[in-house]
């Protein structure tokens, strides 16, 4: 074999290693969750939104108290059938179980760290 051509086997080598590694650190901040739990309020806003990669995007407003400005928990859903469920009970107050996932890279996954579950509606 050549110089340039076991240069070329290396190169190609390296490229795939790094793209399985890629794959692999992707696959486990998706399915290994850093926290979950549950946050209620009444949701803001919800859409779907993206150039290439299509999320659909919210935001929660929790309400503690009557005066005082409510804080807001945005959220992404990648369960079209959670996010038919929380569109179809817009206005009403929910309660949203989430997971949580650290170090997700760019946007393509959702906008957010903080992914839906579940919804519940509350009375």
């Amino acid at each position: 074999m050549t110089n340039m051509k076991r240069f070329t086997v290396v190169a190609c080598a390296i490229l795939l290693l790094l793209a399985l590694l890629f794959a692999a650190y992707v696959w486990l901040v998706l399915t290994w969750s850093y926290s979950d739990g549950e946050r209620a309020g009444y949701v803001q806003k919800f859409s779907r939104k993206g150039w290439i990669c299509k999320t659909w995007e919210g935001e929660l407003l929790l309400t503690t108290l009557p005066g005082v400005v409510p804080e807001k928990f945005e959220f992404t859903v990648r369960d079209d059938a959670v996010a038919a469920q929380l569109s179809a009970n817009a206005g009403k107050r929910v309660v949203l179980s989430y997971s949580q996932h650290k170090g997700i890279p760019g946007s393509c996954f959702g906008d957010t760290e903080y992914f839906i579950d579940k919804i519940t509606v509350s009375q």
